[in-house]
Formats: C-alpha cells, sequence, structure tokens
C-alpha cells in the first residue's frame, strides 16, 4: 500500500512536469515556425519582375509587330547564387524540425 501511494505521487509527479515541458516546447516550436516562415517568404525572388518583364515584351510586339521574342532579360528562377541557396535551404530545414518537434509535443500530450 506504501509503495503504491508513493510511486503514484512520483508518477503523477512526472506526468505533470513532462506535460508543461511539451506545453512549452510546443509553445517555443509554434513561434519559431512563424518567424521562421516570415524570412523564407521574404527570400522568395518578386514575381512581379518576371510579370513587368513579359508585359515589356508583349508590348514591344504590339508596338513593333515583330514575332521575335528575347526572352534572355527575363529573371530566371535558377539565377540564385550559392549562399542564397544554402540560407534557403536552411531556412526550410530548420521550419522542418521545428514542426517535427511540434508534432512530437502535440503526440506526448495526446499520450
Amino acid at each position: 500500500a506504501t509503495y503504491k501511494k508513493v510511486s503514484n505521487e512520483y508518477d503523477d509527479d512526472f506526468l505533470e512536469r513532462a506535460n508543461d515541458d511539451m506545453a512549452i516546447i510546443l509553445t517555443f516550436a509554434g513561434l519559431f515556425s512563424a518567424v521562421n516562415s516570415t524570412f523564407i517568404v521574404g527570400m522568395q525572388p518578386n514575381p512581379g519582375d518576371t510579370t513587368n518583364a513579359l508585359m515589356v515584351q508583349l508590348i514591344k510586339i504590339a508596338v513593333d509587330g515583330s514575332s521575335v521574342v528575347n526572352l534572355s532579360d527575363l529573371s530566371s528562377s535558377t539565377g540564385y547564387s550559392s549562399s542564397t541557396a544554402w540560407m534557403q535551404a536552411l531556412a526550410y530545414a530548420s521550419l522542418s524540425f521545428s514542426v517535427l518537434a511540434a508534432f512530437g509535443a502535440v503526440m506526448g500530450k495526446q499520450w
């Protein structure tokens, strides 16, 4: 009877601490994911640049009447420097791990 009482107190205390720790992890993972997503969106290229270049080409075709289009001045999606590609890869990796941590915290709280 004494062992059962002590073990139940220990288990309840352990579960309460684990539940509180998972709630803290879940909160920080959510905040980090939100901030990280903001940085990822900020690193994306501006789609307006491509649209503007295409509009200029359409106006040139309409004015000149020529059918030859020079697409070399359009912005390319492969024109990133290697440092930009690494930064985006790290940002996406950190977002993935943050979402994974949040998922683990939710699963731990549900268990």
